[in-house]
């Protein structure tokens, strides 16, 4: 069964571009990734997906239930970590966690303690005391209590430190063991390249690929670096041009063959080829366009 599935989904604010003809398919238990940077048309596409926004056109799927008339059973079966999460001041973080449970019908107790003590979340504490990054520790302890069997997760990571976010992830992987899939919405791609075994990529509110992480990350761009005499503007198929001293870095996108001629003419003092990291192949993507797979 299909965990998230669309059709020509579409949401337009106005006249203003939301998402546009999304077609995504996202297998029950896979840890999926979503990417694109801000504006893109990621959260639209999550609050969409959960009713929590009406669409414009198209349809929409969990677990084969329809997010418009199904929405209530989606919600059940459903960890919503929003980018921005907002709570009552005055509330005690305890009690958040109780009326989160309570909302669902839920006895969440010992899990709320697990995940607090892991998170190293003090719940004696009021909300309007704690820093953003403790209260992104209530979003997700909310979001994971209930042990549901979509977690979807919008920038989870912000406001954490490195170790906490470590520990998150290695809660979010024991989880995806256990059954239940993850779709993580993130513009941070070390998290995708690290955690995610597909992935999709959104660009002004469209689809433009989705495979495997090792697939997006195959491409005929190249990382070159080097040092010497030449000018890199006048070189066919460069872009990304990084200066460094005595030298420059960038992509490399066209004929190898035509490089090694031009560089050949150059006084040159060292030079590297290497396959370029996601982030690089995410900005071949978005400066060059690509299609959905």
């Amino acid at each position: 069964m299909d965990a998230i599935k669309t059709t020509g989904l579409t949401k337009y604010y106005g006249k203003a571009r939301g998402i546009i003809d999304l077609n995504l398919c996202v297998p029950e238990g896979e840890f999926f990734g979503f990417i694109g940077p801000n504006g893109a048309g990621k959260s639209t596409t999550i609050r969409t997906l959960l009713g929590l926004i009406s669409p414009s056109g198209g349809s929409g799927e969990i677990f084969g239930m329809n997010m418009v008339k199904d929405r209530q059973k989606i919600l059940d079966c459903v960890g919503y970590l929003p980018s921005e999460a907002v709570f009552y001041q005055d509330m005690r973080v305890r009690d958040v966690l109780k009326l989160s449970a309570g909302l669902r019908k839920k006895d969440c107790r010992e899990e709320a303690a697990r995940l607090c003590e892991r998170l190293e979340l003090d719940t004696s504490r009021k909300v309007d005391e704690l820093s953003f990054g403790n209260r992104k520790k209530v979003a997700i302890v909310c979001a994971l209590q209930h042990r549901p069997r979509l977690l979807v997760l919008d920038e989870p990571t912000s406001g954490l430190d490195p170790l906490m976010q470590r520990e998150f992830f290695s809660i979010l992987r024991e989880r995806n063991q256990e059954g239940a899939t993850v779709f993580l919405s993130s513009h941070v791609l070390s998290e995708i390249q690290r955690n995610c075994r597909r992935a999709a990529i959104i660009r002004e509110g469209r689809l433009i690929a989705c495979d495997s992480v090792e697939a997006l990350s195959k491409t005929n761009a190249k990382r070159v670096t080097v040092h010497g005499e030449l000018d890199i503007e006048k070189l066919p198929g460069v872009r990304d041009i990084q200066p460094l001293d005595g030298g420059a870095s960038f992509l490399f996108g066209g004929d190898i063959n035509a490089l090694v001629n031009k560089l050949a003419a150059c006084r040159l003092t060292d030079l590297s080829v290497a396959e370029p990291d996601l982030e690089e192949i995410f900005l071949h993507y978005y400066t060059e366009g690509g299609e959905t797979k």
